[in-house]
């Protein structure tokens, strides 16, 4: 029955890829002929090339043990990234990694919509490196964590906008996207992993990516890559 599923699931998913459709919330993407994957198969993104240079400020939230979208962005365009994580083993990785990279600046922190310290739920697998403040696997153990605001870090890195923000953090974008509509943050790239894709709090996961999508849309952002893993590249409108 899983393989039938999944299955299933495949045949679904390919049928609106090739439809140029997200296979999720059934809606068209805006295609771009200069989009293409950085960094691995896990841990990678799609992109508009053209709008990335070394003179672009990427903030990339959530590093785990995959920092090769991260770095890619560094190698090919020589721009500044931002990086945090306050998971232990994404410390040490990065620490391995990246240490002593002049253009990668790593804070051990989380995003959310205050300055304060929260539980971080361990996940179900130990082999697995991601924690979640919402808790997403639903386990009992956690280590706490300093979390702020994403315009209170952009403030103290003089940083008035962000040509890319990456957000894979375990259920806590929905608050961080509230967070940054609210202070209007200008972000031209915005990629976002939707967590409940896979681990989802209740059985309104879906309505609630689909809802969250619809606000990403109407802040003025196309939806050019969605592969239908939860995953979504949006670009601001020129006319927004």
């Amino acid at each position: 029955m899983n393989l039938a599923k999944r299955t299933l699931k495949y045949v679904h998913t390919r049928a609106y890829r090739l439809a140029g459709r997200d296979p999720v919330t059934r809606r068209r993407l805006s295609r771009r002929t200069d989009v293409a994957q950085i960094g691995s198969r896990y841990g990678g993104w799609s992109i508009p090339m053209d709008m990335i240079n070394s003179e672009s400020i990427c903030y990339c939230v959530g590093c785990g043990e995959d920092i090769s979208f991260d770095l890619g962005l560094i190698d090919g365009f020589r721009c500044e990234v931002y990086a945090f994580d306050p998971t232990p083993r994404a410390i040490r990785h990065v620490e391995s990694h990246a240490a002593g990279n002049p253009r990668y600046h790593f804070s051990p922190v989380g995003l959310w919509d205050k300055a304060e310290k929260l539980k971080f739920y361990v996940p179900i697998n130990p082999k697995d490196v991601s924690h979640s403040l919402l808790n997403l696997q639903k386990t009992n153990d956690f280590i706490e964590v300093p979390v702020e605001r994403l315009s209170a870090i952009m403030a103290r890195n003089g940083h008035t906008h962000l040509d890319l923000l990456k957000l894979d953090i375990e259920g806590a974008e929905y608050k961080v996207l509230d967070s940054m509509f609210a202070d209007g943050i200008d972000v031209a790239i915005l990629c976002v992993e939707f967590d409940e894709y896979w681990n989802a709090l209740d059985g309104d996961w879906l309505q609630r990516i689909r809802d969250y999508v619809e606000r990403i849309i109407g802040q003025g952002y196309a939806m050019i890559d969605a592969p239908g893993n939860g995953n979504y590249t949006f670009l601001k409108r020129a006319d927004a």
